[in-house]
Formats: C-alpha cells, structure tokens, sequence
C-alpha cells in the first residue's frame, strides 16, 4: 500500500491477501509437463526445484535478511535472458526487478514476495526448510508464497527459452518485506519509481487466492481504518468504585457504540463494484454463510483488537485504551466513515482519539482486459469458474493499484498459510505455473 502513506496498517494486510486458500486434489506422483495454448511448456519437476531451493532458503520476518534468496532469484532470472537490477533501502531487504523484452512494448508484471513469518520448527512435524511428502511439499512460505513465486519464476524461464520472443514485455518484481509491513518492500519500489520506465499496463501477484473446489482472482481490496481510543477517568479504591469514574467503563461505552453503529452503515456502492461484491458473496457464501457474506461487503466491519487499562483489581482504572480495526469496501469514503466516528465520540467527552492511521480500498474493474485476460487462463486451466472477488483486507495489490498500476492476485495452494506445517501441493504448483505461463499471450490478445 503505498496508498497514502498515512494508511499505516500494513501489517494485517499480508496475511488478508491470502482469504481462505485451501487444498487441492494430488495428481499422480511422476514427472508431467503442462503446456498451456498459447504458452510455452513448462516442467514440472523444475517448478519444484525452484520451489524446493526457495523454501530452503531462511528468509523469516523478522529479522527479514532476503539477500540470499533474493541472489538466487536474480541468478536464475539473469541466466534466462532477463535484465536485472536491485532497489534497496533496506541492506538486507534488497529487492529485485527482472526485464525482458517482447514482441510488444505493452509490459506484464509478475510481483511476488520471498520474506516468510517465523516459524517454530519445533513445533513442526516437517522441515520448515523444505521437505517433500508425496505430493506435498511442505515448508514455511510453501503457500505464501514461494511455491506460486517458484510457479512464476519457471514460467519466466519457459517464456525466455520459448523459439519466439513473449507476446508482451515481461516484468518480475520481486520483493523483501510484505510480511511486517512492506517498507522495504513493494513500497520502496514504487516510492523510488522504480517501474516508471517500464510503465507495467497489468501486474499479477501470485498470492493463494483458492479455496477447496472454488477459484477466484482477487480484483479488489478492502480500506482500512486503524483507530486508537483513550479514555480517562478518575482513580479510587475498588472498595468505593463510586467515588471514582472507571476509564475502562468508558471506553468500552463508547467503543460498543462506535462498533453498532458503523457496522450498521450502509455502504452505498458504485455501479462498477457491485458484480465484484455479488461474486465476493458468492465465493464466501459457503464457508461464512449467506448473510455474514453480504454483511462483509455491504456493511464496515468492526473488530475490538485490543482494550488496556487499570493496575490492580482493587483500584478504579483512571486510565484505558482501545484500538478498533474498521474495513471497508472498495469505493467507500473513509473520510465520510471517520466524521461518523467523531459524531458518535462527540457523546463521550471523557475519550480522546489518539491516533488513527488508514488506507483506501481500490479496484480493477471486471471488464478490465487483465481481469478478463486471468479469469480466462485460469479457467482453462483448471476447468471451473474463476470467482472475480474482493479480498477481505489488502496488501501489496493495493500499493500497485493505486500506484496507477493495474493488479490482480492469482495463486492455487491450501490453506495453511502461516500454520504449522505449511504446505503446498505439485498439482497447485503445474498449474499456477501453467496459468503464468500462458498470460501474457491471453492478455495480449485482450488488449
């Protein structure tokens, strides 16, 4: 999110990116090569080496040190035929852009991250480094998202080596720091214009975006509004509690009016949002059922994260905090939701906002030639309907976005995103590659 640079919430962002990823079906074990119409052929067992040495590859955020692998991404991207460069502000969170001329000078970007969360390999049954099951490679970032980034990197190979030049310019942008915020990531990228010369027309971000037997393409995000509260109140022993005024009292009056009477608000959508609305209820329908679907997109939504205050039972707090996290829907005036806030707190002279941080929701609309261009590869690919759904937080699309950079996220892989033996499977990696793979010739044909 680059969005404004007064949205601070980044750190929620990351891991929304991946709504509900989820298993797919094993293929049978054994060498397969996919070959997409329109596309090059691309190798399984080299999807896997690619994402068997990522995954071996520490890469935890934090400490965030990618420099590592960020080496082995520009290796093999260089060795290809790719032109390659680092934008750094961060020693050890370099990033890497990777060029490729085409046969047009329309320019597609591959974005993904190679930064993972922490993970407690004690706690694992697998190596967190990478270990093979069957069909399953498990690791920390398997799903999130070196195996879709392994997927991108072999397409790249398969589209330099191919006997003619890709349809389209192609771009990589691959990134240090999503997972803890994306300072040094994706925002030092398009804050140093580090694109500008190639002036992408359609960016795919390989974040997880499936879920069991439904597919989507994640073609919005939702604003965020960060929202600290302060109460103050008068201290007094726990015995008496009526010769003093209890902050926490307060603050939790004044929060459970904030909570009702926003998520109570109507969002009132543009005509361009509603087909993504009605396929984001659609695609979060079985899981959440009907109605807290419709509610997620329709009305804010309003989480009480965190709430502190007092010293002791037996002491009256005159002092407590609370922090709310609000999301919208793309197209929402978050300006027009903050002057609601206020006019609820103005019943409540005892609580002072603190601070509020936020960011804005964006979009691509579903007529967009990389949205159709995405929706189509990927059905082909897998054989079912492709959700065109909003995401229900945000990340890295958001920076791209409203960078002026057209954006969507693509990636099959399971849900297990940030657990305990994190895995993907050969089957979600042969075919993210595929769809990878046979893009820039579908999005050139819609342009």
């Amino acid at each position: 999110m680059t969005h404004d640079r007064t949205d601070t919430p980044r750190a929620d962002d990351p891991s929304d990116e991946i709504d509900d990823p989820s298993e797919q079906s094993p293929e049978p074990a054994g060498e397969r090569r996919v070959v997409a119409d329109d596309g090059p052929t691309v190798s399984t067992s080299r999807v896997v080496d690619i994402a068997t040495s990522l995954l071996a590859i520490d890469t935890q955020n934090p400490p965030g040190d990618v420099r590592e692998a960020i080496a082995y991404t520009e290796d093999l991207l260089s060795t290809a035929g790719f032109a390659t460069e680092r934008v750094t502000t961060d020693p050890a969170k370099p990033n890497l852009i990777a060029t490729l001329p085409g046969e047009s000078d329309r320019t597609l970007l591959y974005n993904g991250h190679v930064d993972t969360v922490p993970a407690d390999a004690q706690a694992w049954a697998y190596d967190p480094f990478g270990e093979r099951d069957g069909e399953r490679l498990y690791g920390r970032g398997a799903t999130d998202m070196k195996g879709p980034l392994a997927a991108m990197l072999a397409a790249g190979e398969a589209l330099a080596a191919a006997d003619r030049d890709p349809p389209v310019s192609l771009a990589f942008a691959v990134v240090s720091d999503e997972e803890t915020g994306g300072d040094a990531g994706v925002d030092t990228v398009v804050e140093r214009d580090a694109l500008g010369t190639l002036a992408p027309g359609g960016c795919v971000i390989g974040e997880t975006t499936s879920a069991g037997d439904r597919y989507s393409v994640t073609v919005a995000d939702r604003g965020s509004i960060w929202l600290t509260l302060r109460a103050a109140g008068t201290a007094a022993h726990g015995s008496r509690p009526s010769r003093g005024d209890n902050a926490i009292d307060r603050l939790w009056e004044a929060a459970s009016l904030v909570r009702s009477r926003i998520a109570a608000r109507d969002i009132r959508l543009d005509a361009a949002l509603r087909p993504i609305v009605e396929e984001s209820v659609a695609f979060y329908e079985p899981t959440l059922g009907a109605d807290a679907a419709r509610d997620l997109f329709e009305h804010p939504t309003v989480n009480l994260g965190t709430i502190e205050g007092g010293e002791a039972v037996n002491t009256v707090p005159d002092s407590a905090t609370a922090r709310l996290d609000i999301r919208l829907t793309a197209g929402v005036d978050t300006a027009d939701v903050l002057a609601d806030i206020r006019e609820c707190l103005a019943e409540f002279p005892a609580i002072a906002i603190a601070d509020v941080s936020w960011s804005v929701g964006s979009h691509e609309p579903v007529e967009s030639p990389l949205v159709e261009a995405v929706t189509k590869t990927a059905e082909d690919v897998v054989g079912d309907r492709i959700y065109r759904r909003s995401a229900t937080g945000g990340g890295d699309a958001k920076t791209f976005r409203h960078a002026g950079v057209p954006t969507v996220e693509f990636g099959i892989g399971t849900d297990t995103a940030h657990a305990v033996d994190e895995y993907t499977t050969v089957e979600a990696l042969t075919r993210n590659a595929a769809v990878y793979a046979r893009l820039p010739a579908v999005w050139e044909s819609f342009l």
